[in-house]
């Protein structure tokens, strides 16, 4: 397994910040498709190349790049063709850096997969199935909205190859109290990228009222009506068991990228810098 991490959490310019991602002990980065740092769907080409030529000159490929646009994905306003658009257009800018994983988060899938809007989503996952076989990428689903079972379900009743999973342990743990290992033993033929991170579950909570809060910009209301739910930790201070993670993502023959994600706390760089080492230590026990 390699160790990633996305530029855009040592919050500083990308020119800045790849370089440094280097000099932290990444073997690969990911970066944002639209920050404020860049915008892939109107940036001219000229400036995607100036950023991989920093990453080849310090050795870095790209493990992914991240699609998150915001909103409530694919799931509201059903199909959401917009969001469609704009998904082909950053595949398609996303060949320059030579990866074929774009990650983002869809929206809270219904529960009830009888219901309109379930089979809506799944329709909707196909279609961006087919962009991404027409440019050679994967669309990979980060963990969280959902628990690992119905996130399975919804896998395997979309059947596409081109759909798979971005595992993101912390937001499994944090959001939906679940066993991280168990969920990559369930959805193991579906993992192509992972994200490195940590988190607690302080109480039980409504996932979909959780992630449209944060979809509206109003998840600090939702605390302050509700009290604290989770919390984003140190790499190694959460509840994620890393030994029995990187085991199980080694039992279901995954060998790709831990990208390291750190949102909040006020040393970034200090959190990812020991959040490497501490992932190195752990790698080294598998």
């Amino acid at each position: 397994m390699k160790i990633g991490m996305i530029v855009e959490s040592l919050r500083c310019p990308l020119e800045t910040g790849i370089p440094r991602a280097r000099e932290l002990g990444a073997d690969g980065i990911q970066i944002y498709a639209v920050s404020p740092y860049l915008n892939m769907l109107n940036d001219p080409p000229d400036k995607l190349k100036a950023l991989k030529e920093i990453a080849e000159k310090n050795g870095l490929v790209f493990s992914a790049v991240c699609s998150d646009l915001g909103g409530h994905g694919f799931s509201d306003p059903p199909g959401n063709p917009d969001r469609i658009e704009k998904t082909r257009r950053i595949m398609e800018a996303s060949h320059l850096f030579q990866t074929n994983v774009l990650t983002t988060h869809i929206g809270v899938v219904p529960a009830d997969r009888d219901s309109k809007l379930y089979a809506e989503v799944v329709e909707t996952l196909r279609t961006v199935g087919a962009l991404a076989v027409d440019n050679g990428m994967v669309l990979a689903i980060e963990t969280g909205p959902e628990s690992p079972e119905q996130l399975n379900q919804l896998l395997v009743d979309v059947d596409h190859r081109e759909i798979g999973v971005n595992m993101d342990p912390a937001n499994l743990v944090m959001v939906q109290n679940a066993d991280a290992a168990a969920a990559v033993r369930l959805l193991g033929k579906f993992i192509v990228h992972t994200h490195a991170k940590d988190g607690i579950h302080i109480r039980d909570c409504d996932p979909k009222r959780v992630y449209d809060a944060f979809a509206e910009g109003g998840f600090d209301q939702l605390v302050a009506e509700t009290g604290e739910l989770f919390r984003e930790v140190e790499l190694g201070r959460g509840q994620v068991d890393w030994t029995d993670y990187l085991n199980a993502l080694n039992e279901v023959g995954y060998n790709g990228f831990l990208t390291i994600e750190r949102e909040v706390g006020a040393h970034p760089e200090k959190d990812i810098a020991e959040a490497v080492q501490f992932l190195k230590a752990e790698i080294r026990k598998v």
